[in-house]
């Protein structure tokens, strides 16, 4: 577990561009809030794994977004409801659960589509967000950190020191 927080805080200062960490990020969230129990889920799983992102932030992202997807439910039920019962839609839906295959991606399912939903409406500002937080951690507040002497004393603490002794060992 320490090895994996360790990574995530080194993704944050890797080589890797901040829009490849920033998508990476916003589709481990689109995927960890989607259920897994349908076809969607693995079309999407598949599709991202090939686009050029950081994997290793979106594979912990995903992990970490799916353990608390849940407690959103709630909302995601009553956004895909509104969606899929929404005049405009209806006839749109009706034809695609017509097409064979297609209803195996769960597309009906208020929990699918809320979700789904959300995540495409939320994904532009987050990235956007989340590019200029990359810039942000990598120029201002690491070497703030690293020169405060809250970091000294922080460092010097037997459980960042097993941290310290973790990220060298995945170096």
């Amino acid at each position: 577990m320490i090895k994996k927080i360790v990574s995530m805080f080194k993704i944050l200062n890797s080589n890797s561009k901040p829009g490849e960490i920033a998508n990476a990020v916003c589709l481990g969230i689109m995927l960890g809030f989607v259920p897994k129990n349908n076809l969607l889920w693995y079309i999407l799983f598949i599709f991202f794994s090939f686009v050029r992102i950081n994997k290793n932030a979106y594979f912990l992202t995903t992990l970490i977004m799916s353990f608390f997807a849940h407690l959103a439910d709630g909302f995601f039920d009553s956004f895909g409801y509104t969606i899929l019962t929404s005049e405009g839609l209806s006839p749109l839906f009706a034809k695609l659960i017509d097409i064979p295959f297609v209803g195996f991606t769960k597309f009906n399912n208020t929990i699918v589509c809320g979700s789904l939903a959300f995540s495409l409406i939320i994904y532009i500002p987050l990235f956007i967000g989340l590019v200029f937080f990359v810039k942000i951690w990598r120029t201002k507040i690491t070497a703030l950190w690293n020169n405060s002497k809250i970091a000294a004393f922080f460092y010097k603490l037997p459980l960042v020191s097993k941290f310290r002794e973790a990220s060298l060992e995945l170096m």
